[in-house]
């Protein structure tokens, strides 16, 4: 009377549930540092450990503050970018176009979850010229970027609507090594420029558009003439040219002047020697060939 049910009775060596249990979320922090190293070591960050402990809080900060799968960024690609974010503070150079691969994103996509998860962070990466130009051996080039830094942001302030003044930002890190490469490359000093875009965490392409921005609004600072100009626009060298009048003349005019035979002897004299023989070899056969044409005028019967 007082047996269990059929419902009710278990048995003792089968388990309660087919089901493993489901781990936690958030995996234990011996774990998540283990990724973290692992994850550093095949960016060649192993042995910067400042780098690894700081990526590793900003990896924690994230999983407090807000859940990065709504924003599309997985566990592998904010390891990657917090990695990222804790070299650019340490001014460790980083591999971009490695972590790009390693997160199976492309290369916008990477870049829109970096400033997305900087944004969410509070984290700015700022670039001080004076380090740009110790690291690169280009402490004279500090003043040159400083003025041209000033005069870029105030042609673009003025070329903006007032609306959209407030909301430009010029203290990213892509608008001083930008100026600083141009004021390199100006004044003919060897600057790696990748490895400023991966010291100012941004891509070639964004890097190559904010160049030519600053180059066509600050020309006077940041230009530079590549193409050949013709000599006699140039003021210097026209005192050249005008020595020698006659070779200006005749240096468009080569062909035309072959063939005319009515130049006079000063002329003449201005041509170089082997256009001087041809001329007059070509003046010889015209006398030879009216001699020809008058003589067999002469002999034809009326």
């Amino acid at each position: 009377l007082f047996l269990p049910s059929n419902a009710e009775t278990v048995s003792p060596s089968r388990p309660r549930s087919r089901f493993a249990p489901i781990p936690a979320a958030n995996p234990p922090p011996a774990a998540a540092a283990m990724d973290m190293s692992a994850i550093a070591a095949r960016l060649g960050l192993s042995g910067s450990r400042p780098v690894v402990r700081k990526a590793a809080e900003l990896r924690r900060l994230c999983d407090i503050n807000f859940d990065s799968s709504v924003l599309g960024i997985g566990e592998v690609c904010k390891a990657i970018i917090c990695l990222e974010i804790a070299a650019t503070k340490f001014q460790v150079i980083f591999d971009r176009s490695e972590a790009v691969r390693m997160s199976g994103m492309s290369e916008k996509a990477y870049i829109r979850s970096f400033n997305a998860l900087q944004n969410g962070l509070g984290v700015k990466t700022t670039l001080d010229v004076r380090e740009l130009g110790i690291q690169f051996g280009c402490v004279r080039l500090i003043p040159f970027v400083q003025k041209g830094l000033a005069l870029y942001k105030e042609r673009f302030l003025a070329a903006l609507p007032p609306s959209r003044r407030s909301s430009t930002d010029f203290g990213r890190p892509v608008f001083t090594a930008a100026a600083f490469y141009l004021c390199a490359k100006r004044h003919k000093l060897k600057v790696d420029k990748l490895k400023l875009i991966d010291l100012c965490g941004t891509s070639s392409s964004e890097f190559t558009t904010v160049s030519t921005s600053m180059g066509d609004l600050c020309f006077d600072v940041f230009g530079i003439a590549k193409e050949k100009k013709d000599p006699t626009s140039i003021k210097g060298n026209r005192e050249l040219l005008d020595v020698l009048p006659s070779k200006r003349k005749h240096e468009d005019d080569s062909d035309h002047s072959d063939e005319s035979s009515g130049d006079d002897n000063d002329d003449e004299l201005d041509l170089p020697t082997h256009k001087r023989h041809k001329k007059m070899e070509k003046q010889a056969y015209n006398q030879w060939k009216s001699s020809v044409i008058s003589t067999n005028k002469q002999t034809k019967p009326g």
